[in-house]
């Protein structure tokens, strides 16, 4: 089976100069994997030249651009030749069986919800990505910054989605989930986090209960529910730490010439803890409750970063993630529409 992965060429802090490389190097090691460049084609051809692009490459032109400072709703109607928006047209059309994009990621988030829809139960997707945790493992966390205000029903179907991403791509059948809280304790956190832990409490779902920050690279369980506004700041603030960390140690052996000589010495030390502490290697965050599979690349990310968001697509594809999420949310359809019915009439 080949994959079929759209790219959203032109998005990101760099567009096609980081996008078009990482994209080439990503199909010399995966023979199994076709790309559909969606950018302007002048883009392609001043890199591809004369001979065009390579085989298992097809480009799709686009005559425009979705900027990174562009609000959703530019992007969304006044954009609709975007790059952005005809990667996930790719998805819904199925010349393609994900999308990746660098970009504006309230654009991504309004034209992927607009094109592909919400799967049955879902109110609000949500953006998740794994890190790494002290186990040897990852930890999958969301939501990461789609939703800053959420209601505990929101918070619910994100810990279903989760749950059905690690059941799939991990192959974990049963994942534990944790609410993340300012402490482990019932009675701790605001009543949007009381009441979502009650439903999740009474729910066939595997909740470990409440979780602190410093649970999440403890690994204490394998999936970390919260909402966009907390999950972004945790993740850009872990991904700032480990930069400090990394360049902390640079520093000291590098201090004088004792120090460097103790370097060359803790070299090959020195360079695992550098691997381990990249945060490139877990680029490529979903875009989940969607009918379509959507990944999101950090804006800056480099050649490799952005290579491993491509891996990130592949295997949601070749896991069969939509599928297993659709399989997933049946038993919880009947209860998440009736908890919006009363939410709504609530308010």
């Amino acid at each position: 089976m080949t994959v079929r992965i759209a790219i959203d060429a032109m998005g990101g802090d760099h567009g096609p100069s980081v996008t078009v490389p990482a994209s080439l190097a990503f199909l010399a090691a995966q023979p199994d994997v076709s790309l559909l460049l969606v950018g302007r084609r002048e883009e392609f051809e001043s890199r591809f030249g004369s001979t065009g692009a390579p085989d298992r490459i097809e480009i799709v032109h686009a005559g425009e651009v979705v900027a990174m400072d562009d609000p959703p709703a530019t992007a969304l109607r006044g954009k609709r030749n975007s790059s952005m928006r005809l990667a996930v047209n790719l998805v819904k059309d199925g010349r393609a069986d994900a999308c990746l994009s660098a970009g504006n990621t309230g654009a991504l988030m309004a034209i992927a919800r607009f094109v592909l829809k919400t799967l049955d139960g879902i109110d609000r997707p949500a953006i998740a990505t794994v890190l790494p945790n002290i186990k040897g493992g990852v930890t999958t966390m969301l939501d990461l910054g789609a939703n800053v205000d959420c209601t505990a029903e929101h918070l619910f179907e994100f810990a279903i989605l989760g749950a059905a991403l690690v059941a799939a791509v991990q192959e974990k059948e049963f994942p534990s989930i944790g609410l993340l809280n300012v402490g482990e304790e019932a009675i701790k956190g605001n009543e949007v986090v009381k009441r979502a832990a009650e439903l999740l409490r009474a729910s066939p779902l595997n909740f470990h209960g409440n979780v602190e920050g410093n649970d999440i690279y403890q690994g204490t369980t394998d999936v970390v529910v919260c909402d966009g506004f907390v999950g972004n700041v945790a993740l850009k603030t872990s991904e700032g730490l480990a930069q400090m960390l990394a360049t902390m140690v640079r520093e000291e052996f590098t201090r004088n010439a004792l120090a460097k000589g103790l370097a060359l010495l803790a070299g090959p030390v020195l360079k695992r803890l550098r691997h381990r502490l990249d945060h490139r290697r877990y680029n490529g965050a979903s875009l989940l409750g969607l009918r379509g599979i959507v990944i999101k690349s950090h804006g800056s990310a480099d050649e490799f970063a952005f290579g491993n968001a491509i891996g990130v697509a592949c295997e949601a594809v070749r896991h069969r993630l939509l599928e297993r999420t659709i399989a997933a949310m049946q038993p919880f359809v009947a209860q998440l529409e009736g908890e919006q019915r009363r939410t709504t009439a609530a308010a």
